[in-house]
């Protein structure tokens, strides 16, 4: 259940080695994420990736959880751009302009679920 959570980790080791934290700033992915004053400008799918890594490893230690498991195993999905990152092997412009892309889908996502629920409030309420 341990390599449950690798998935995840990836992801968010994917996104804060494109974050402006650690490409711009030069800072490790650690500081950027311990520093309040750093992780205040981390982009949001960044802080998403970090509270869904954090409810993985919490689901470790759910009893729950327990005889279904916690998440689905590894899928290696992330694998190939974890590696060229992490060997350098990367356009940093390009990958800041990934950061954004994405940045801007999650955001336009939860816009949309907002409306969403007020639609439904409005709609219970009359």
């Amino acid at each position: 259940m341990g390599a449950s959570c690798k998935d995840q980790k990836t992801a968010l080791a994917i996104c804060l080695q494109r974050s402006p934290c650690v490409l711009i700033q030069r800072n490790t992915p650690k500081e950027c994420l311990t520093n309040p004053e750093l992780k205040k400008d981390l982009p949001e799918l960044c802080k998403a990736n970090f509270r869904a890594f954090m409810d993985c490893k919490n689901g470790i230690f759910d009893m729950r959880k327990r005889m279904k498991g916690n998440a689905p195993l590894s899928t290696g999905k992330f694998d190939e751009q974890y590696e060229n990152l992490s060997s350098g092997n990367f356009d940093p412009v390009e990958e800041v302009r990934k950061l954004e892309v994405l940045n801007r889908n999650l955001s336009k996502q939860q816009q949309l679920k907002e409306e969403k629920e007020k639609q439904r409030l409005n709609s219970e309420s009359s």
